[in-house]
């Protein structure tokens, strides 16, 4: 299950999340807005605001999160560290 992760690097919210995907052994793919070109023109397509950290799993999208938000989703989803291992990409 490829889990993408659309951040800023200075966004507070955005560094805990990632610390909470790490701390859990989650694999993911990082998107930055500031860096990559269509980063944020995709994730507003996807999530339909433009607010990070989103997280997008397959055809789930998690619009702009705090870690208990995160934790509930991925709870509520089943998915695990194990199953994100799918995607190999994490930066």
């Amino acid at each position: 299950m490829k889990l993408e992760l659309y951040i800023r690097e200075w966004c507070p919210w955005c560094v805990k999340a990632r610390a909470t995907l790490d701390r859990l052994g989650y694999t993911y793919l990082v998107h930055d807005l500031e860096v990559e070109p269509g980063a944020r023109e995709t994730m507003a397509e996807i999530s339909g605001q433009e607010r990070v950290p989103t997280l997008k799993v397959g055809d789930l999208v998690l619009p702009d999160f705090g870690p208990d938000d995160l934790l509930a989703f991925l709870e509520k989803h089943s998915i695990t560290p194990d199953n994100s291992r799918v995607s190999s990409s994490h930066e």
